[in-house]
């Protein structure tokens, strides 16, 4: 009852046609109809006998053979099981041949139990995928003229304010104005665990609200909302195959109308050139055709590479498409940029060291300022650490300076803030430090005033991380950053990277990438995994680009290849090891069914081979390839924690 539960309207049907056809075929099996008719009449009654369950199980793969050949789209699996089951019926008006109505039967209900038994595995494959989409909201309330309105996501504009209640799925991403509450992401990052948010956080949509009712400022239409973006790479997804999957697209595109070809040379030519017996030979042609069909082929690896998708979105790991999954697979090399990768990309400052005759507070409060309008996360550290309020109204000409600092004019002063690169640029004598940590200078009209230090924190899975990596078999994992040597070498030796590269900037990561590429073994591909705003340029240059924590960023789910909706890294490994099953399984159903299919058609073409065997040589090898292709889609639930 729950396989028929599980059955679409069309499946049921289906279904019941099957099991009518069944009982039928079984009955006229069981009838003895040689002692109930003399013959020729008991071979005219079971081929009637034996049409009624052929009809009722494959009218509709003759309507479709016809249709094709209407169309022009001669060679396909209809036109094969057309061919061959007609053909062993129509062995009947060969008197030296033996009947085969009861094959010619079976061959059409078991094609059709393979067909709904792929219907099903596809159904299920999707179902994986399904469960995404259902991220989409329904509604959003949003509050108009004091009053509250359900209205579609779509006419809701940016600065307008929404009510997300208990229960119900947040449908724009925004600000929580107002309210307290816990978070379900599952759908999203495959996290079990709800994550708290308040007041001054920002909110993404297709998160379910579980316990308050939130107030939320919309910063993003819902065309551009987490949302969005996410069910759009979902659905093109299917779109970019895999190399393997397109090479078994063309295959059959040739394969068919070639072996259509030899069965019929085999079934004319030894009674035309060599005054052989027709019967003989059309029975091998027909054995020929029936196992020749490439639905096993054709069905079983798109399915694989399908079930691979699905099984990583539920973990939170989006694969644009089955050829990045096959690019995954081949991964040895492991890039990653530290912050917000390796470590949690929240700073804090741990140490002020003024220059003499200066105060720190001074150094705290002109670095406070230049950095009053960067959302990078050291200058957020810095603000947070400045306690007093920040006037904007004195700050001026602020220019950022990518991968060296901020200058800007504090009070009608220049302020310089950044890493030695910035110094050495202004010309600025500064002093160095030994301290671990991401090192600020900072510069008042030309003067040195000091430095501030800040440290970062790794993440707690990243360790982790690099060790699932070498155990899925990466050979090498490298680390670039623009920060100090120091500060990535320590970094390096407490995750266990193999190769690190600091004091980087990004054109310098992409350098460095292209290098690293060029030492590339054969057939062997490199990973880059970043956060997929300051990165883009180096996912887009690797041979597959990983983003991570890519829930908000526009820039992550444009560039990178996978993007993992979580931020853990040791979510990488996962879609490694799920790549490399996935592409384990397709092979695994490439050299089986190609496997069993040449031995049964040699014995074919030699006359070892029966009218069941082929019956096993077509459906149950496309039976069996499906089965296995399912098992992409299981997947270990990530660790939590």
């Amino acid at each position: 009852m729950r396989f028929l539960d599980s059955l679409s309207k069309r499946q049921r049907r289906t279904f019941v046609r099957i099991v009518i056809a069944l009982a039928i075929f079984a009955v006229v099996a069981l009838l003895p109809l040689d002692s109930l008719l003399s013959q020729p009449y008991a071979l005219w009654a079971e081929f009637v006998l034996f049409l009624i369950p052929y009809l009722i199980a494959g009218y509709d793969v003759l309507w479709k053979a016809a249709r094709n050949i209407g169309h022009g789209q001669i060679f396909d699996e209809n036109f094969l099981m057309s061919v061959a089951t007609l053909g062993a019926f129509a062995l009947v008006f060969f008197p030296d041949a033996e009947a085969h109505m009861a094959e010619g039967a079976a061959v059409m209900l078991f094609y059709q139990v393979g067909e709904l038994f792929q219907d099903y595995a596809v159904g299920k494959s999707r179902k994986s995928i399904a469960d995404m989409m259902d991220i989409a909201p329904e509604f959003a309330t949003v509050m108009r003229e004091g009053q509250q309105q359900e209205v579609d996501p779509y006419d809701v504009s940016v600065g307008e304010t929404i009510v997300v209640k208990p229960g119900e799925r947040v449908p724009l991403d925004g600000l929580i104005l107002d309210g307290a509450t816990q978070l379900d992401t599952a759908a999203l990052t495959g996290e079990s665990v709800p994550r708290t948010a308040k007041a001054g956080d920002r909110i993404n949509s297709g998160c379910i609200n579980l316990t308050g009712a939130i107030t939320v400022q919309v910063e993003k239409p819902y065309s551009e909302s987490t949302v969005q973006r996410i069910l759009e790479l979902v659905e093109n997804a299917s779109e970019k195959k895999a190399r393997t999957e397109s090479f078994i697209t063309r295959f059959a595109r040739y394969y068919t109308p070639i072996v259509v070809g030899i069965a019929a040379a085999l079934a004319i030519l030894p009674p035309l050139v060599l005054g052989q017996s027709w019967s003989d030979w059309i029975e091998r042609g027909l054995i020929f055709l029936v196992v020749s069909c490439p639905c096993a082929l054709v069905i079983s690896v798109p399915l694989t590479f399908f079930g691979g998708i699905g099984a990583a979105s539920k973990v939170g790991i989006l694969v644009k498409g089955s050829n990045y999954l096959e690019v995954l697979s081949q991964v040895d090399t492991v890039v990653f940029d530290k912050t917000g990768t390796l470590t949690n990309g929240t700073f804090n400052v741990v140490a002020i060291h003024a220059n003499e005759g200066v105060s720190p507070s001074d150094v705290l409060q002109f670095a406070a300022h230049a950095e009053a309008f960067s959302n990078h996360p050291i200058a957020l550290s810095v603000r947070e650490a400045y306690q007093g309020a920040i006037d904007e109204s004195i700050v001026s000409q602020v220019q950022e300076q990518s991968g060296k600092g901020v200058r800007a004019m504090v009070e009608e002063r220049l302020v310089l803030v950044g890493n030695h690169a910035l110094m050495e640029q202004e010309q600025v004598p500064f002093q160095a430090c030994e301290l671990a940590g991401t090192v600020l200078h900072v510069a008042l009209d030309g003067a040195y005033l000091g430095h501030i230090v800040i440290a970062d924190v790794l993440k707690g899975d990243a360790r982790q991380a690099v060790l699932q990596l070498q155990s899925a078999g990466v050979k090498r994992t490298v680390m670039l950053t623009g920060d100090r040597a120091e500060v990535a070498e320590a970094v390096a030796a407490e995750v266990g990277i193999n190769q690190t590269f600091a004091e980087l900037l990004p054109e310098h990561k992409v350098q460095q990438v292209e290098s690293l590429l060029a030492a590339q073994l054969p057939g062997a591909k490199l990973a880059f995994v970043g956060d997929g705003i300051n990165d883009a340029p180096v996912l887009t240059r690797a041979d597959v680009g990983i983003a991570m924590g890519a829930m908000g960023s526009d820039a992550a789910i444009e560039a990178a290849d996978v993007v993992l909706m979580d931020d853990r890294p040791s979510h990488i490994a996962t879609a490694i090891t799920l790549a490399r099953k996935t592409m384990r399984i397709a092979w695994q159903n490439i050299i089986f069914a190609l496997g069993v299919k040449i031995a049964i058609l040699i014995l074919a073409a030699v006359g070892i081979a029966t009218m069941w065997l082929a019956v096993f040589g077509d459906v149950g090898v496309c039976v069996l390839a499906i089965l296995n292709a399912m098992r992409a889609l299981r997947v270990k639930q990530v660790h939590k924690g």
